[in-house]
């Protein structure tokens, strides 16, 4: 994490401003914690990345084995004890993420030359040039780490540790990583001038997201895709959104939305899983502009 973005977070349990305590920086902070002023709440940066959860026990406890990841990493003995604590507290193990979430970072990124990324990229380019950028589920990072040739301060999130590791794998003095809760995240009023929100409508509310989406946009983009793929089990939307109710609830919000994307669109997204099997995903794309 970048010691100056310090400024623009907050804490996701009682929105109070943040400190830093600092236990290892070279070019940036490499770990320590971020602490709330008001309720001393304490979140961890481990690894360059900041964990800003409400509960990062219960966090934990849908992926107890990277809690084993997490103390490897450490690299003080004073958050290798937070994380063990961490770790002792969970009372429930649940169904441990872990694996799938690593198993999906990998897959992005070896599909990172992907069509459907030369598509967005193209997309962006249009665009001008923006104060500040944030990509709701930013994974690996592929679109964040392009953004930031030509914005100012470009910020992801995700609640994929493994694949805000990829994302973070270069370090840039104007994109940063965070793992969060997307409906709940640090930044909370803070406004951007250009939002993404990339194939994540089918494992988020939609109407929430979208909701939350429009309160932070100021003057600017959202640039929003999705395959619309809503059967994914008990981890499943309650409330899906479709083609044609995706654009009919952002004009309700007050974007209006930009020519070529007002109707439908089927690009393609295959995913290699391995050499024997791949997905091949339509996905509509939609700009919307307020």
């Amino acid at each position: 994490m970048h010691e100056k973005n310090i400024k623009f977070l907050r804490c996701v349990k009682c929105s109070g401003k943040v400190s830093l305590k600092i236990f290892k920086e070279l070019d940036e902070i490499e770990e320590g914690f971020l602490i709330c002023n008001n309720c001393k709440t304490k979140f961890p940066i481990i690894n360059k990345i900041p964990i800003l959860l409400a509960d990062f026990i219960t966090y934990l406890g849908n992926r107890p084995s990277l809690g084993g990841k997490l103390y490897g990493f450490a690299k003080t003995i004073t958050m290798k004890q937070f994380i063990k604590k961490s770790l002792s507290n969970i009372t429930t193990i649940y169904d441990d993420y872990s694996f799938a979430e690593q198993i999906w970072a990998h897959i992005y990124h070896t599909n990172r030359n992907s069509s459907f990324y030369t598509h967005i990229k193209s997309k962006l380019s249009e665009l001008p040039s923006y104060e500040y950028v944030l990509e709701f589920g930013s994974s690996v990072g592929i679109i964040s780490n392009f953004l930031r040739r030509k914005n100012n301060n470009v910020f992801g999130i995700d609640l994929s540790f493994f694949a805000t590791m990829l994302a973070k794998e270069k370090s840039f003095t104007n994109s940063d990583f965070f793992v969060a809760d997307l409906l709940n995240h640090p930044f909370k009023k803070k406004k951007f001038n250009l939002i993404l929100a990339l194939n994540i409508l089918d494992v988020v509310e939609p109407h929430q997201i979208l909701k939350k989406i429009s309160n932070q946009i100021s003057n600017g983009h959202v640039i929003l895709s999705d395959p619309y793929d809503y059967v994914r089990g008990k981890r499943s939307v309650r409330f899906p959104l479709y083609e044609i109710d995706v654009r009919k609830k952002m004009r309700e919000l007050g974007f209006s939305i930009t020519n070529g994307t007002r109707t439908p669109s089927y690009i393609h997204w295959n995913l290699n899983i391995n050499p024997r099997a791949k997905l091949a995903y339509k996905v509509d794309i939609i700009i919307g502009k307020k």
